[in-house]
């Protein structure tokens, strides 16, 4: 899968990121890229900016240095409606689903649709009932989140951020808080996403053994950099890093010091 990607124009490139807030320093340098159709983990010590690297491929931030591209375009020199259209191509699953309470499943996964124009009913009904199907939830339309359990709210999230048909799909977190079960189940529509419908995934997540089942490739990052890229099999074998992260032996003496 990822080899064949590779020929592929990447969706979306960091190129020698760094980004500061105040004196604090959260990524030195960062250069990774995200190809069409394979499942990309990102895995680090907690506070590494994970969840910043997000924030920067949808635009909400912007680096302090380097570059980030979305779809080809440099999202520091875009306009608004250019930033807007670029985040119609990327569905984000939020780590605690944040669904609207107020708001029926139903209306939870139409809110993209009518946030982007959509009026016209029919079409609504026709994805809403499609993304459920995808998340195996049909017949949830008129039920609150609060009717939900944690597998179901975040299954009913991931229908969210597939209703305008995204390339890409952010996954923060998403088996953090569910059984065993439930969380399995979020691992297999990851790869369903891949296999069957072509969409390209980027994960971050703690959960090691759900990352081997669903990733494609790990991104290693630690102390504002990447320690290692690469696939999971090969990773697995040749680094060190990787292989003291993932049997729970990491350690202060493991963070790289900057150059």
């Amino acid at each position: 899968m990822v080899g064949d990607t590779m020929k592929s124009e990447p969706l979306i490139r960091l190129e020698h990121v760094a980004m500061q807030f105040g004196p604090h320093r959260v990524h030195r340098d960062i250069t990774f890229s995200v190809n069409p159709g394979e499942v990309v983990t990102i895995l680090g010590p907690s506070g590494t900016g994970k969840t910043v690297l997000f924030k920067l491929m949808i635009g909400l931030l912007f680096p302090t240095a380097g570059k980030v591209y979305s779809f080809g375009q440099d999202t520091a020199t875009i306009d608004e409606e250019a930033l807007r259209l670029i985040r119609l191509k990327i569905g984000m699953l939020f780590q605690g689903a944040a669904l609207f309470d107020s708001l029926s499943v139903y209306e939870n996964i139409a809110y993209p649709l009518r946030e982007a124009g959509v009026e016209d009913e029919d079409v609504i009904k026709r994805v809403v009932t499609e993304k459920l199907s995808i998340i195996n939830l049909p017949g949830t339309e008129q039920k609150s989140p609060s009717q939900l359990s944690g597998g179901q709210k975040k299954r009913v999230g991931l229908a969210r951020a597939l209703a305008s048909n995204p390339k890409v799909v952010l996954f923060d977190e998403p088996t953090t808080g569910l059984d065993p079960t439930s969380g399995r189940m979020i691992d297999e529509l990851i790869s369903t996403l891949r296999d069957e419908f072509g969409i390209t995934s980027v994960v971050i997540t703690h959960d090691i053994q759900s990352a081997k089942r669903f990733s494609d490739r790990w991104i290693f990052i630690n102390n504002g950099y990447i320690v290692a890229d690469g696939p999971v099999d090969e990773l697995l074998q040749s680094s060190a890093e990787v292989q003291s992260f993932v049997e729970g032996r990491w350690l202060n003496e493991n963070v790289i010091s900057p150059n």
